[in-house]
C-alpha cells in the first residue's frame, strides 16, 4: 500500500488505495497501537462536528476507511472538502506502531493535484499535530485496560471472600456435627455402662448348678 519511504513521526507524501484506483495521499507513523491513533481520529474530527461514516462489508476494497464528507478543516483548508482516512498496523510485528493514511478529494478526483506547497504543508502539519490527540487516546486505552485489570481483581477477592465465608460456615457445621457426635459417644458410652450393669445383675440370678 506504501509506495513511500517514510520519516518516523513526522508526515510524508505517499500512495493508498481507494476507490479501485492508487490516490495521492498524505501519512504518518506513530509509536501507539491503531487503535489509540484510530481513536485520536475520531474523537478530533468529532470536535469539528463531523461523525465518520466506516467502509464496510467483506468485498470492499475500502474497507477500514473513515470517511468525512464535506468537512472544514480549516487548519488544512478554508474549503469543504472530503476526507478519507485509514488507520493501518504498521506491520505483523510492529502492532503498537500504526500508519495514518489520508486522501483528500473534492468533488470526486484527489484535491493535492491541485494544491500549492503551502497546502501540502499544512496537510502535513495536520497529521503532525494530531500527537497530542493520539497520546490523550492511548492513555484512555491504558485507563481503561486498568481499570478493567482493577475490576477483574476485586472479583477475584469476592469470590475469595466468599469461598472463605463458605468454607467457614462448612467448618463451623463439621464443628457442631463433631460436638453432637461427642455427646452421642457420651450417652451411648453411659448407656452402655448401664446395660452392662444389667447385665451382671441378670447373669447374678442365674441358678448355681
Amino acid at each position: 500500500m506504501l509506495l513511500a519511504a517514510p520519516v518516523f513521526s513526522q508526515a510524508y507524501e505517499a500512495k493508498a488505495e481507494y476507490s479501485k484506483k492508487k490516490q495521492d495521499a498524505f501519512a504518518i507513523d506513530y509509536a501507539y497501537s491503531p487503535e489509540a491513533v484510530e481513536n485520536a481520529i475520531i474523537q478530533r474530527m468529532e470536535k469539528l462536528g463531523y461523525k465518520a461514516k466506516e467502509e464496510k462489508g467483506i468485498f470492499n476494497k475500502d474497507k477500514g476507511f473513515l470517511v468525512f464528507k464535506n468537512a472544514f478543516i480549516t487548519d488544512i483548508s478554508s474549503n469543504s472538502m472530503d476526507y478519507m482516512i485509514k488507520v493501518e498496523r504498521k506491520s505483523r510485528k510492529e502492532k503498537d506502531e500504526a500508519v495514518i493514511y489520508m486522501i483528500i478529494m473534492k468533488d470526486g478526483s484527489n484535491a493535492k493535484a491541485g494544491f500549492e506547497a503551502y497546502d501540502v504543508e499544512r496537510a502535513k502539519s495536520f497529521l503532525n499535530n494530531l500527537l497530542p490527540d493520539v497520546e490523550a487516546a492511548n492513555l484512555e486505552l491504558q485507563i481503561k485496560a486498568q481499570e478493567e485489570v482493577v475490576t477483574k481483581a476485586e472479583k477475584k477477592l469476592r469470590n475469595l471472600q466468599d469461598d472463605k465465608k463458605n468454607m467457614e460456615e462448612k467448618i463451623r457445621k463439621l464443628q457442631d456435627d463433631i460436638k453432637t457426635n461427642e455427646r452421642d459417644q457420651e450417652a451411648t458410652q453411659a448407656d452402655i455402662t448401664n446395660q452392662k450393669v444389667n447385665l451382671e445383675n441378670l447373669k447374678g440370678k442365674r441358678v448355681k448348678m
